[in-house]
């Protein structure tokens, strides 16, 4: 809901309320954003005066939205010591100590800008005043970028229904004629709120040296600056900032991708915010390059948070009359803490970001073939792992790196996207029909944004490639990035593309990029727009993406990009799902997962099983617990199926039986945080749940467990069971020995023909109860294991080692 009513302008959600008024100088006040400001009568009332229009409602609307915005505005008699009087006109104003939608250089404001221009004479000052608001009824997407959108539900004719709605604020430069507009769209359904920004110059060419998409101007400091940090294969660690003055920055600022670095997704909450209470506002990018977060605290007591497009790497020339789109930025708050805001971004991520045919539809279960055979492979090899991947109950496979050009390792073929006959004499088309006769789907590796200097494309067109003319060129992964900023070189990655992707019955495209940029360099831009070269970049993949998404609409396209190098809002426009990390250990996916948890829902994230010893951190982690980390999100097996023992096979088999089963609320359900080391699933209607629990460190005489839980309907009666699995006998190494009438020793052969006789189940959780009791008091456990204290029945003992985990299934009962 939108209200705008002499200058004062309420953007409400079922929850939240932002508000803003325009001073007597013309700008803007940002007076709140946080939790709901008016009643529930107001409300109402706004939302009459809205979707009716002038009445009785509105002025009552008008009055009730002046004196809120009269109550939370600043009144200062005068400007303060040491600070800048804006203007003869109003010396009482001092932007410097005022909280702003925009701020600019050169009036005054000397915290982070959003906006920073360099005018044709050379001058850097901006004095942005409001001019015009309109309202639309409808979300309207940015021409050149991805965007939120919304689906219209019909609605009869007189009720009042909250939907969603877009204000546009244009503001102009009294002095140089540049106008601005900032865009806001609001999803009352998902309490969430987006901005974004639109420069248009004037009569001058003008240079942008930074435009932010979001500032929010908070009336404290002392907030807490949360943000995602890694590397390759170890991504989304949190960490948390106290922001008592300075400023707390997270950028990417020249990988030229949103980053495993430092995710755009970042929180900014109060010192006692915890998972379930405590204010937290959550703030995400829809853009895939180098970006900037920060927050800034002053000696007023002020705090800004500012997000956008890097400036460290960016500029853009606006000749006269241009118009330069920032990306959108999304923000949410909640007052339930780290999983209240969570579930905001989630909903809107499904409802609002992700789009097409598999945006609700249950994601497939897949085999890849990459950490089974790399590089090795051929046409016999792969069908071979795909009759095993059949009869395990596996819906989905996928050929990975090396299928195509002379590829037999990664220095050379990139770009040239025809197949090697040598490993696929029948081609994609042959394979794909052989796959599929076996009633699998066929999907393939693509990595299009690439060339590699040993290809037929790189000798073809070596200007195409990102480098400085005459200079040496630093390589990534024996690779370079193709100039996208060049319509010829998109037009020749859709039309490659297109081919390939109908080469052949393929319903499934992993698109990997892997690795970063270097020498920014475009032979067709001019020196003094270099600095446009990374933006363009993604103006053109944008346009790549798009085509061929609408092209191929029922393909499911995951992205990729060295495991979670680019997982961002910006690519989820397109691609309903990215690769979370190359490590696919499930210790530290287990980790990684978390991380991304708090800005991305479970069903956007790719996990697989891999083998073990893992191929990232040569550690061992049982098979069950790589399924259990595995199953929170589009689930697959990357590992070699056909090497895997009979006994191996049997539990995989359980376990996609098992996922089969409980799919929807692992990848759909609701997702919520629990202590470390836990999570839980809970289905829409809350009569379904799959909670989660890590044994991350074993030690003796610890046996009581207590599992609590979150979001079950606390009127409701559960059923709490577990997962059954069996238990390994050389788990007990030579302790098996307390109960057996013979010695056997540990690896021996009786050992062996033991574990393969002797079934021993896991525990058994058998509990009826309340949702009440379970969320507020907890399940006491069964006991783990405490020594010889080992009960060979195997119905008594609960978890036993380091890396194991147990999975529990709540049921109404």
């Amino acid at each position: 809901m939108i209200i705008e009513r002499n200058g004062c302008f309420l953007l409400q959600t079922l929850h939240t309320s932002y508000l803003f008024n325009i001073l007597a100088s013309g700008h803007p006040e940002h007076l709140h954003y946080g939790s709901s400001v008016i009643s529930n009568a107001q409300y109402e009332s706004f939302l009459k005066a809205s979707t009716f229009g002038d009445g009785s409602q509105s002025e009552e609307a008008s009055a009730s939205l002046k004196n809120i915005c009269y109550s939370l505005s600043e009144k200062h008699p005068t400007a303060g010591g040491n600070m800048i009087a804006y203007s003869d006109e109003f010396p009482d104003i001092a932007l410097e100590d005022l909280p702003l939608e925009i701020s600019s250089f050169g009036k005054g404001d000397i915290r982070d800008p959003f906006v920073l221009i360099t005018h044709e004479d050379g001058c850097k000052t901006s004095d942005f005043i409001f001019e015009k608001a309109s309202v639309n009824n409808e979300i309207k997407e940015p021409s050149s970028l991805p965007g939120s959108y919304d689906e219209k539900e019909e609605t009869p004719i007189g009720d009042s229904v909250d939907h969603a709605g877009q204000l546009i604020v244009t503001y102009k430069d009294k002095e140089y004629g540049t106008k601005l507009e900032v865009i806001y769209s609001v999803y009352p359904d998902c309490d969430v709120i987006t901005r974004r920004a639109v420069l248009i110059s004037g009569d001058e060419k003008i240079h942008i040296d930074r435009i932010m998409s979001n500032q929010i101007d908070f009336h404290e400091n002392g907030l807490v600056f949360t943000s995602f940090h890694g590397r390759w294969a170890d991504e989304m660690h949190k960490t948390s900032s106290i922001c008592d003055g300075g400023r707390c920055v997270s950028e990417e600022m020249a990988a030229g991708e949103s980053g495993s670095r430092s995710n755009p997704f970042v929180m900014v909450s109060k010192k006692d915010t915890t998972e379930d209470s405590g204010y937290c506002y959550g703030f995400n990018l829809i853009y895939s390059g180098n970006h900037y977060e920060a927050l800034s605290s002053n000696g007023y007591d002020k705090s800004r948070f500012i997000s956008g497009i890097s400036p460290s790497t960016f500029g853009w020339v606006l000749d006269k009359k241009e118009k330069f789109e920032t990306p959108e930025s999304v923000m949410t708050f909640d007052m339930g803490g780290f999983n209240g805001m969570s579930s905001h971004m989630h909903d809107f991520v499904r409802k609002h970001i992700v789009r097409g045919k598999w945006r609700d539809k249950n994601r497939p279960i897949l085999i890849n073939s990459w950490e089974a055979s790399y590089f090795k492979f051929t046409e016999s090899s792969l069908l071979k792992l795909a009759k095993e991947a059949a009869g395990l109950g596996i819906e989905l496979f996928v050929m990975d790196d090396g299928w195509f050009g002379k590829r037999n390792d990664d220095k050379s073929s990139l770009g040239d996207w025809y197949e090697n006959k040598d490993k696929l004499p029948n081609g994609i088309k042959g394979l794909s029909k052989k796959i599929c006769d076996l009633g699998l789907m066929f999907g393939i590796w693509v990595e299009p944004e690439m060339v590699n200097e040993d290809s037929d494309l790189y000798r073809t067109h070596p200007d195409w490639a990102v480098q400085v003319p005459g200079h040496a060129h630093s390589k990534g992964r024996n690779q370079m990035n193709l100039d996208l900023t060049r319509k010829e070189v998109q037009d020749y990655v859709i039309e490659s593309m297109k081919k390939v992707f109908a080469s052949g019955d393929i319903s499934y495209v992993k698109w990997d990029m892997n690795r970063i940029f270097s020498d920014y360099y475009s032979k067709q831009l001019t020196s003094d727009r270099q600095d446009e070269f990374m933006h363009r970049y993604y103006i053109g993949l944008y346009r790549i993406m798009d085509e061929l998404t609408k092209a191929f609409p029922d393909i499911l396209f995951e992205g990729c990009s060295a495991g979670g190098n680019r997982f961002d809002l910006g690519i989820l426009c397109y691609f309903p799902q990215i690769w979370g990390s190359d490590d696919t250990d499930a210790i530290c996916r287990a980790d990684i997962q978390r991380g991304y948890s708090y800005g991305y829902p479970q069903s956007v994230i790719g996990a697989h099983v891999s083998a073990a010893p893992n191929h990232q951190t040569l550690n061992y982690v049982p098979l069950e617990t790589r399924f259990d980390v595995a199953s929170f999100g589009c689930f697959g097996y990357e590992l070699n199926l056909c090497d895997l023992s009979s006994s191996d096979k049997k539990e995989i088999k359980e376990q996609i039986e098992f996922y089969k089963k409980y799919r929807n609320t692992l990848q759909f359900g609701q997702y919520y945080r629990l202590e470390d080391g836990r999570c839980m699933a809970v289905s829409k209607d809350k009569e379904q749940a799959i909670a989660f629990i890590l044994q991350r460190e074993s030690r003796p005489n610890r046996d009581v467990v207590t599992f609590k839980t979150k979001g079950l309907d606390n009127d409701l009666t559960y059923h709490f069971t577990n997962k059954y699995v069996n238990i390994d006998l050389k788990t007990m190494g030579s302790l098996i020995n307390m109960f057996t009438p013979i010695h056997i020793k540990q690896d021996g052969i009786l050992h062996n023909i033991a574990n393969s006789m002797v079934s021993v189940q896991n525990e058994r959780e058998d509990v009826i109860s309340t949702g009440a009791l379970m969320n507020d008091t907890g399940i006491r456990l069964r006991p783990k294991f405490g020594s010889t204290g080992f009960d060979q029945d195997g119905d008594k003992t609960g978890i036993l080692r380091t890396g194991d985990s147990r999975l529990y299934i709540i049921t109404k009962a």
